[in-house]
């Protein structure tokens, strides 16, 4: 069996993976939009085989951290009702040394250094 410490850390960004989004940022912390869809069937999933460590911009900021675990939860007890996998997710304020991560707003280094006009182009999946 697999203890938390044998586990890898999945980093996941907030907003725009986890939390949809739609209305775009007001403050740190105020979150308005619901999940992404799927993400919470995800995140139950992931915390069986991860550490999952959620880092935003929101993470450092004043009320930021307490914003996002307060929707986590709420969001989590609508859909997995007296579950525990939500409070195995970690809240660092400095990004986590991970085995991978998901951004909505990043691209994979794979070695070769990508074109500036892709990088100037680029849009995340939810803003085509």
């Amino acid at each position: 069996m697999m203890t938390k410490l044998n586990k890898p850390i999945l980093c996941m960004d907030f907003d725009g993976v986890i939390h949809s989004y739609t209305s775009g940022w007001t403050r740190a912390d105020e979150v308005r939009d619901p999940p992404v869809p799927g993400a919470m069937d995800f995140l139950r999933e992931a915390t069986q085989h991860f550490r999952v460590a959620i880092f935003s911009s929101r993470s450092n900021q004043p009320g930021g951290l307490n914003a996002m675990q307060e929707w986590l939860f709420r969001y989590a007890e609508l859909t997995h009702p007296y579950s525990s996998w939500r409070h195995e997710i970690e809240w660092p304020t400095e990004k986590p040394s991970a085995k991978v991560s998901i951004d909505d707003r990043a691209i994979t280094f794979t070695g070769v250094w990508p074109d500036i006009q892709t990088l100037l182009s680029f849009k995340p999946w939810n803003k085509p």
